[in-house]
C-alpha cells in the first residue's frame, strides 16, 4: 500500500494525525507530489489549520496544474479563509489579497478551473456552488448545484449543497425538500438533520427544531452541543437586534417630527408600543416552547459568550420597557435612554459573535 493509499484508509477512520504522518512519509521521498500534496492540504483544512493547508493546496496545483482535484483542494481552502473561520497555524491570506471578497473570487477562479477540467464530475459543480452562494449568485450557484445532482443524483454532498443554495436564496421549501431527499439515502446524515432543524428554526418551529437538536446532539456531542442547543436564546436576540436596530430610529424620527406636525408624535407612541408587544410576544413565542435546555446549556458555553449574551439580554429587555414608557410619557430622555440600550445590544451582539 502506497503513502497515499493508507493515508486515506488511515483518515476514513477518523485518525488524521496518523494519516497525515504518512503523508509527510512520503512526501519526503516524492516532494512534488501533486496527489500527496493535496492530500496533506485536505488533512490540514480538516483539522483546522485553513491558511497552512493553502499553501499545499497551492503547491499541489502548481505541481499538477492539470487535475481538477487540486484546484477543488484550493477552492475549498479559499472558501474557509473567506469566512473568517479560526486559523490556528498560519495567518489568513485574506488580508494578503484584499479581503474576504477576493478570496472568494479566487475560491471561484479555482472552482471554475476544476469545472473546466473535469465538467462530467460532479465535486468542480459543487465546489463553484458554493462560491456563488457566497457571492449571492443564486441563479448560477443552483444551477450549479443542479448539475452536480444531475451528475450523481444519490449523492449526499450534491443535494446537500442544492438544500444550502435554496436555503441562502430564502427558498426554504425547495431546501427542505434537497436535504429530505439526502435523508432518504442516508437517514443518519448529521448535516441533512442539522439542516431540516436549521428550516424548522427558521419558521418558529421550535419544538421540531429542539428535537432534531436534542438527537444531534446526542449522536454528535462534539459537533452540535451547547452552541447549537442555546439557538433559541441567540437566534432571539439576533431578530431583536435587527428589529432594534430598524425599529428604535423610526420611532425617534417620527418623534422628532412631531416637532412640526402633531400628529406624528401620537404616530411615534403608537409605534414604540408596537415595537415593545413584539419583542415581548418574539420572546414569548420562542423561548416558552424551546423549555429549560437552552438555559442548561447556556452555561456550558464560554464566560465571555455567557456575558454577552446576558448583556444583550438585559439590554433588549431594557430598550422595550423603555418603549412602552415613552408610549406612555413621550419625554426625550426615555428615548435617548432606549437608544443607548440598543448601542448595548448591537455591542454585547458584537462580542458575542467574537
Amino acid at each position: 500500500m502506497n503513502a497515499a493509499a493508507r493515508a486515506r484508509a488511515l483518515a476514513g477512520v477518523g485518525r488524521l494525525e496518523q494519516a497525515e504522518i504518512a503523508v509527510r512519509e512520503g512526501l519526503a521521498e516524492t516532494p512534488a507530489d501533486a496527489e500527496l500534496l493535496g492530500l496533506l492540504a485536505g488533512l490540514r483544512r480538516l483539522q483546522g489549520h485553513y491558511a497552512e493547508a493553502l499553501e499545499f493546496a497551492d503547491a499541489a496545483v502548481a505541481a499538477a496544474p492539470g487535475q481538477s482535484v487540486v484546484h477543488i483542494e484550493r477552492a475549498e481552502c479559499l472558501l474557509l479563509l473567506s469566512r473568517g473561520d479560526g486559523v490556528r497555524g498560519g495567518s489568513a491570506r485574506g488580508g494578503e489579497s484584499g479581503g474576504a471578497a477576493s478570496v472568494v473570487r479566487a475560491a471561484e477562479a479555482s472552482a471554475r478551473e476544476a469545472v473546466r477540467l473535469a465538467p462530467d464530475r460532479p465535486e468542480p459543480h459543487r465546489a463553484l456552488a458554493r462560491c456563488l452562494v457566497l457571492r449571492r449568485a443564486f441563479d448560477e450557484a443552483r444551477a450549479s448545484a443542479g448539475r452536480a445532482v444531475a451528475l450523481a443524483p444519490h449523492s449526499v454532498p450534491d443535494l446537500m449543497t442544492l438544500a444550502e443554495v435554496e436555503r441562502n436564496a430564502g427558498n426554504r421549501d425547495e431546501a427542505r425538500a434537497a436535504a429530505a431527499r439526502a435523508l432518504a439515502e442516508d437517514p443518519e446524515d448529521a448535516e441533512g438533520r442539522w439542516m431540516i432543524a436549521l428550516l424548522d428554526a427558521e419558521k418558529l418551529r421550535v419544538r421540531e427544531a429542539m428535537r432534531g437538536l436534542r438527537q444531534l446532539a446526542a449522536d454528535h456531542p462534539d459537533r452540535y452541543g451547547a452552541p447549537a442547543l442555546t439557538w433559541p436564546i441567540r437566534g432571539l436576540l439576533a431578530g431583536l437586534r435587527r428589529g432594534m436596530l430598524a425599529g428604535v430610529p423610526a420611532v425617534a424620527a417620527l418623534a422628532v417630527a412631531g416637532r412640526w406636525w402633531g400628529p406624528s408624535l401620537l404616530l411615534s407612541r403608537g409605534a414604540a408600543v408596537v415595537m415593545a408587544l413584539v419583542t415581548f410576544g418574539l420572546a414569548l413565542r420562542v423561548l416558552l416552547p424551546a423549555g429549560r435546555l437552552p438555559w442548561l446549556c447556556l452555561g456550558l458555553l464560554p464566560a465571555g459568550t455567557r456575558r454577552a449574551i446576558g448583556t444583550g439580554l438585559l439590554a433588549a429587555s431594557a430598550a422595550a420597557h423603555l418603549l412602552l414608557w415613552f408610549a406612555v410619557s413621550p419625554y426625550r430622555l426615555t428615548l435617548i435612554l432606549a437608544a443607548v440600550a440598543v448601542a448595548v445590544l448591537l455591542a454585547a451582539g458584537a462580542a458575542e459573535r467574537a
